[in-house]
């Protein structure tokens, strides 16, 4: 039989979350960071727990998440990643979104840090409100929860395999939300 471990009361997170965020398209990525901050703070966590960081566009997000991710003092639990990127008439945005995906997800697995990728490429001002502007949609309360679970879910793991003299993790171990 498969022993599953639950994770759902979401205040037990105890390390700090990292927002790092997009200065470029800034009224659709402060809806993004609207809606961190109410699933954050519903979730229990103050703001002492939870650090923004602001740069200037998509592409310089990887930057700073590498420095989160390198970081001992706090160590951080995630690193949400927030950025709207609208499509012109040239291959640029693609471009961008596509370097800045391919690092979130090298540092990702280079760091076992979950790191959550809500940089959106969309093709207009319209996509760009709908998933950052709109309540029942709004992008970033994913990123808020999907961060969240993946913090604890790690944080779980850590402590039932990763101690010294713990047990080797076995097929009939489940961890999941």
């Amino acid at each position: 039989m498969l022993k599953e471990i639950k994770i759902s009361d979401f205040s037990r997170c105890s390390l700090p979350i990292a927002v790092i965020a997009s200065k470029y398209n800034d009224a659709f990525v402060q809806g993004l960071l609207d809606g961190v901050e109410d699933t954050l703070n519903r979730a229990g966590m103050s703001d002492k727990d939870v650090v923004l960081i602001r740069v200037p566009g998509a592409y310089e997000i990887p930057v700073m998440a590498g420095k989160v991710a390198r970081c001992q003092t706090p160590r951080f639990g995630a690193i949400i990643c927030l950025g709207v990127v609208i499509e012109g008439e040239t291959e640029h945005a693609r471009l961008i979104t596509e370097a800045v995906t391919f690092e979130l997800a090298k540092l990702q697995a280079d760091h076992g840090l979950p790191i959550v990728h809500e940089v959106l490429l969309v093709k207009s001002e319209e996509q760009a409100r709908a998933r950052c502007l709109d309540e029942k949609h709004n992008r970033g309360r994913e990123a808020a929860q999907t961060a969240l679970e993946m913090a604890l879910l790690v944080e779980t793991f850590d402590e039932k395999f990763s101690l010294k003299g713990a047990e080797e993790p076995r097929f009939n171990d489940r961890l999941e939300h």
